[in-house]
């Protein structure tokens, strides 16, 4: 089982999109049983908060669900109970370095690296920009499937 948990720094956005959408492509590939797909945050200000409704909407558009989801913290346990922690931006990654004691097993990443144009996922809380979140997060979570089934 390869267990994956997405970050980002509430919660609500970006990281459940990445979990939402993954579990889906699991899922249609008939995988999902090979996988266990969580999110998490950096901060603790919005702890408890389902999914921000612009980003349950364009999930909504794609047929995902994500439903029941609420906002937790990435605990430095997650470190060892997942194989991969993987940031939608470098102060994410940042934060996840330092909740976590490092990355002795390489094992932090960031969601763009699994594509041809590494960088920072869009943040719709500032831009607005769903679709553009929707699309890094898409690409980026096809990009990763694609890696781990070539493992």
């Amino acid at each position: 089982m390869i267990k994956i948990l997405f970050v980002c720094h509430g919660n609500i956005c970006r990281s459940p999109m990445a979990e939402f959408v993954m579990k889906d492509m699991v899922r249609k590939a008939g995988l999902e049983n090979q996988f266990h797909i969580a999110s998490a945050a950096t901060s603790g200000e919005e702890l408890g908060n389902p999914v921000y409704p612009p980003a349950r909407r364009k999930l909504a558009e794609h047929g995902i669900d994500c439903s029941g989801k609420t906002a937790r913290r990435l605990r430095k346990s997650d470190y060892t109970q997942y194989d991969l922690l993987i940031g939608m931006d470098q102060a994410n990654l940042r934060n996840m370095h330092r909740m976590c004691g490092g990355d002795p097993e390489g094992k932090l990443h960031l969601l763009l690296d699994f594509t041809n144009r590494p960088g920072n996922v869009a943040d719709p809380w500032y831009t607005g920009d769903f679709e553009a979140t929707w699309r890094d997060v898409e690409q980026s979570c096809q990009g990763l499937l694609q890696e781990l089934a070539q493992e």
